[in-house]
Formats: C-alpha cells, structure tokens, sequence
C-alpha cells in the first residue's frame, strides 16, 4: 500500500508576527510536518527567510522521534546553491532538506555559504550528502521539468544517493497563492505507478477543493499554506486533507 497521509501546512502564509506560536498551534490542530520554503531571490524571483528563523522556530515544535514523523522540518529549498546551506540547515533544525533537480544540476560543489567552487555538484551527490549530515533527503521538480529525469536517480542501486520524498510543483515555485496546476498530475501519477512506497509531495493551490485530484493521482504528502492558515477552523481542514488521501490510498 502507498504511504499514509502526511499533511505539511506551508509556514509561508503563518502569521510572521507569532510564527513560534503559528508553528505550534498547527502541529496542535494535527499537521504531520511543516513545510518550510526557503527562497533566495535567485533561482525564484521572491526571498523568504534563511537558516535563522528555523532556529527560531525549532523549539516550538518537538523533534520528530522517528524518520517522517510528526513534527518534521520540511525545509523546501528554492536556491541557486543548494549544497552550501546543507550543513546551516542540518545545524538550525531541519529534519527533510528539500532541493530542486534544476538547481543541482547547475550548482556547485561548494559546502559552505563563503566557499567558491569550479567543480559542480549533481543530484545524486546532493542525496548522498543530505544523508551524511544526517537528514532526510527530498528531490523537487518544477511545472517545465519532465518526472522520467528522475528514473535514473530513484533507480540507483545505491540507496544512499535515492531520495526519501520526491516534490512535485503543482504551481511555478516562489510566490503562495497561485492556481493549482492539474496538468502536473500525470507526473504524481507516473511515480506512483513506479515507486508504490515512495513518498511524494505535492505544493501549490492544494485546498478542499484541489485535494481529491492530487490524492487520487497517488500524492500523500500535502503541502497547503492559506487553506490551512487562513481557515477558520484549520484543524477540520487538515482533517479533511488527510481523510482525503487517506481513502485513496493504492495496495
């Protein structure tokens, strides 16, 4: 069977004025994960905020005690240079570091913000150093990107270099808000199909209206920003989030 539901509220459209206290209370209102987006002006034409605030926030929310578990730091990077803010990520709190396939295939090798490198990195080496520093690693794939880049990485006989979550944008990635793309389903559908235990996450439009398409493709980790924090009852959002994937788990 497919992996259970796991509902990530993206911090993103949290009150910024009470985040620790936002973070809190929706792990309270039954969130699984927190889905953190990390944005650097570069590879998305938004910034969000850095290594920091996870600091900030970590103490609000008790560590998972188990890979995947309740109170995961989802930490979704949409930078230019995802290996040099590995170890800063791993040292504030993040428990899944998240990077784009377009960035890794274009970024250096460079391990440290201030470092400079002529050697580039690539997907499989960023997986395998997620997993040494100790996290769990998650591969995203933009609206323009095709899903069968990924055979090649999700087949690797070397599981410390297969990513434990693969993301697929259901809108294009930097700003909340936007449509809920269908289109991309099919490549939610394909994993599914490929990879029955593999958890897959879907991020953008995703509400009580877009859920039953997404969960009915084979998504189970849900990602949901303003129909969660702008609810007046996010706890029954989040119900119904997870019922929904949860009935259309695949055997």
């Amino acid at each position: 069977m497919s992996p259970p539901a796991i509902i990530a509220p993206s911090i993103l459209s949290a009150d910024f004025g009470a985040l620790g206290k936002a973070c809190s209370d929706t792990i309270h209102h039954g969130a699984s994960w927190l889905h953190i987006d990390i944005m650097d002006g570069h590879f998305v034409p938004n910034m969000t905020f850095g290594a920091p605030v996870v600091t900030k926030i970590r103490p609000h929310v008790q560590r998972p005690s188990a890979a995947c578990g309740k109170g995961t730091f989802d930490c979704h990077m949409m930078i230019a240079e995802p290996k040099k803010w590995v170890k800063d990520f791993q040292k504030a709190g993040c428990d899944l570091y998240c990077f784009h396939y377009e960035a890794a295939i274009t970024s250096t090798a460079a391990e440290n913000p201030a470092d400079h490198s002529d050697s580039k990195t690539s997907p499989k080496e960023m997986i395998r150093y997620v997993h040494e520093q100790k996290m769990l690693a998650g591969i995203a794939i933009k609206p323009d990107t095709p899903v069968d880049v990924l055979w090649d990485i999700l087949d690797n006989p070397d599981t410390k270099e297969v990513p434990d979550m693969v993301l697929v944008m259901t809108v294009h990635p930097g700003f909340g808000g936007q449509k809920f793309m269908a289109s991309e389903l099919p490549k939610v559908k394909a994993l599914r199909q490929r990879y029955p235990e593999l958890n897959i996450e879907v991020d953008g439009g995703l509400s009580e209206a877009t859920i039953d398409e997404a969960a009915e493709a084979g998504a189970n980790v849900i990602v949901a920003g303003s129909a969660v924090f702008g609810a007046k009852d996010p706890a029954d959002v989040i119900s119904k989030l997870r019922k929904a994937v949860e009935t259309r788990r695949q055997s």
